[in-house]
C-alpha cells in the first residue's frame, strides 16, 4: 500500500500542513505499516498555469510537459492519493485545481476521442479528499455548498477519469474550533485508508 498525499497550502506551518501530516502519522500506524510521500505542491513550485503545451497534450498532439509525466508518475506509483487543501470559496485552491488540470490529463487519465467516445483510466487509483474548512455545518447544508463541491470535484472529476471517491470530508470550523478536532480526524482518515485499500 502506498499512498501520494497531496498538499496544497502555501504556509508550511498552517492547519493544512499538520492535517496532512497527521493523515501520513496515520497511514503509519496500520500494520503493516502504509508507504506514502507527500507532494508539497507550493514548496515544490509546481506551476498550475494550463499552457499552450497542456492544450497540445489535450489534444493528443505532444506528449506531457516534464513536470507533469513526473506528477504522472508519482500517481502511478500508488494505489491512493490523498488530497489536502484549504476550502477557498467553496472549493480548492487555484494550485491544487491546476495541478488536476494538468497532470489529469486527456491520454493519461482518461481517453476522449473524436468519435465522443469517454475511456476512464484510472480505475484502480482510490481518491480521499480532506477540505479544511473555516464555516459550519449548518452554512454547508443551508447553502448547498457540501453537494456543490461532491459533484464538481468527487463526481465531476475523479468519476470521469474513473477513479473511486472514498473519502470526501470536510474539517469543519478551522478557524474558531481548537485544531486536535481536525488532527484527531486526519489520524483516522490515514488509518481508514489502508483498510479501504484491502476491501
Amino acid at each position: 500500500m502506498h499512498a501520494l498525499i497531496v498538499v496544497a497550502h502555501p504556509d508550511p506551518r498552517s492547519l493544512t500542513h499538520s492535517v496532512a501530516a497527521c493523515v501520513a502519522e496515520g497511514l503509519a500506524a496500520t500494520t503493516p505499516a502504509s508507504s506514502f510521500e507527500i507532494a508539497d505542491l507550493a514548496a515544490e513550485g509546481f506551476d498550475p498555469r494550463f499552457s499552450p503545451a497542456d492544450q497540445a497534450v489535450h489534444r493528443t498532439q505532444s506528449s506531457p510537459p516534464p513536470d507533469v509525466a513526473a506528477e504522472q508518475a508519482r500517481i502511478d506509483r500508488a494505489n491512493a492519493i490523498v488530497l489536502v487543501y484549504p476550502v477557498y470559496w467553496w472549493s480548492m485552491p487555484a494550485l491544487l485545481k491546476g495541478w488536476i488540470d494538468r497532470v489529469f490529463a486527456n491520454g493519461w487519465a482518461f481517453d476522449f476521442n473524436h468519435d465522443a467516445k469517454l475511456a476512464k483510466k484510472l480505475g484502480h487509483l482510490q481518491v480521499h479528499l480532506v477540505g479544511v474548512a473555516g464555516a459550519d455545518a449548518g452554512t454547508y447544508a443551508r447553502h448547498g455548498y457540501g453537494d456543490a463541491m461532491k459533484t464538481q470535484i468527487d463526481h465531476g472529476i475523479f468519476d470521469y477519469c474513473g477513479a473511486r471517491v472514498v473519502t470526501s470530508e470536510l474539517l469543519l470550523e478551522a478557524e474558531t474550533r481548537e485544531p486536535t478536532f481536525q488532527l484527531d480526524a486526519a489520524r483516522s482518515i490515514g488509518r481508514r485508508i489502508r483498510t479501504a485499500a484491502v476491501l
